[in-house]
């Protein structure tokens, strides 16, 4: 059956209008729906086509990835009203007239059609997996398994809240050093296209041989015709290649373990992975999800290969019968501070408050180092810059020193 798109005007039992838009079969249909959403009808009108200005732009048939922040935000919400009572479907028609996402608004019109069809909230959910992670299918599984559903979102919230801010951290730490590179890229591109050129003209009157690094400076400058397309045409390749192989099982392989060994950043990456690992799995026991299940998942999310098959090989002990934190101290990536908390936790029964003490502290370890990074790197960049553009300045510059030394011996 053909289907269209109605606004609609309801009136809450507070006496309070809500107004929103959906797909449905007819009148009838959108009346029906809104009765069960505990709403009273008080205008349907099909909505026509948008027109002009306001019709609204598409490329493609539309992605379904959303904002990680957007997911947390919608987490949050959607806990605070279930817990005050609201009807899941109450809550997804909220949900869907106040996000500020297209493509999540889009999405939670699926979702609750799909509830409305009888299918279970997490079901409904996991239809997308695309937009909504793992961790996330999981947790609402168990919650609403087990009649906690508002108390796994409220986790699922924290989880991303917490994403959110680690991410947050890395990227003010590598901000800095990046701009500064792209800076120095483009200063010496601009030097190379712009200013040498006008040099050589200078020194072809001079008549005389060219010092070693002003002539090297000459001739990486006339070549520039041909290398500045190269250097463009590989760079747009590698980005793309790298757009669509990183997340590769090969390239994660080759990539990840260097990123954990790596000089300056690999300490940084460490903490990122060890604190995305704690909160997520303390978290997903908090809101029930098997040992096994929840090792699984937040192996998937921890965001590095090296972190995933350390916590698949404990998974594998633990399905034999071991205990988590023997598995977890013969990993080399896992600190003796993370075994030993996982080791009392599990002893005290108190495991989920204790990855919740490793999770803060590596937290706030990531925020430390990512401004002890910064502290450090500002300088270092800075010097860089300097050397790199000061002696190309000075390469241009020794043609007309010596001359003028070869004035005043004369």
């Amino acid at each position: 059956m053909a289907t269209a798109q109605y606004t609609y005007v309801g009136r809450d039992t507070a006496g309070k209008i809500v107004k929103g838009r959906m797909d449905a079969a007819s009148e009838s249909s959108v009346a029906g729906r809104l009765a069960v959403m505990g709403l009273a009808p008080v205008s349907i009108e099909e909505a026509p086509p948008g027109t002009g200005l306001q019709r609204e732009i598409s490329f493609g048939g539309g992605s379904d990835q959303v904002a990680l922040k957007d997911l947390a935000v919608m987490a949050r919400q959607m806990a605070t009203m279930i817990g005050a009572g609201l009807s899941i479907l109450r809550t997804l028609s909220v949900l869907e007239s106040q996000t500020s996402s297209k493509n999540l608004q889009r999405i939670l019109t699926k979702v609750r059609d799909e509830v409305e069809r009888g299918s279970s909230v997490s079901e409904s959910f996991a239809a997308f997996e695309h937009t909504f992670p793992p961790i996330m299918i999981s947790m609402m599984r168990a919650g609403e398994t087990g009649g906690f559903l508002d108390r796994a979102l409220a986790s699922v919230a924290e989880t991303f809240e917490k994403e959110v801010k680690l991410r947050a951290a890395i990227r003010s730490a590598l901000t800095y050093p990046v701009i500064v590179l792209i800076m120095a890229v483009l200063a010496v591109i601009g030097m190379l296209v712009f200013i040498v050129p006008i040099f050589k003209d200078m020194f072809d009157g001079l008549g005389s041989d060219l010092p070693w690094p002003t002539q090297l400076l000459v001739t990486v400058s006339e070549q520039m015709v041909w290398i500045l397309p190269v250097l463009l045409v590989v760079g747009l390749a590698s980005w793309f290649w790298w757009s669509q192989n990183r997340h590769t099982a090969r390239v994660r392989r080759a990539i990840d373990p260097w990123k954990l060994r790596a000089p300056v950043f690999g300490p940084l990456a460490r903490k990122v992975a060890i604190a995305r690992f704690a909160r997520n799995l303390s978290n997903m026991t908090g809101a029930g999800v098997p040992i096994l299940q929840s090792l699984k998942i937040v192996g998937e999310t921890s965001g590095n290969w090296v972190i995933e098959q350390a916590l698949d090989r404990v998974g594998e002990q633990v399905r034999k019968g071991s205990s988590l934190a023997a598995p977890l101290a013969a990993e080399q990536v896992f600190p003796p501070m993370v075994t030993q908390m996982v080791s009392v936790g599990e002893d005290s029964g108190a495991l989920e408050p204790m990855l919740d003490k490793v999770a803060e502290f590596y937290e706030q370890e990531v925020e430390t180092a990512s401004e002890q990074l910064t502290a450090t790197i500002e300088p270092l960049m800075i010097a860089l810059l300097g050397v790199v553009i000061g002696g190309m300045v000075i390469a241009l510059y020794l043609p007309i020193f010596s001359i003028a030394t070869a004035v005043q011996g004369g």
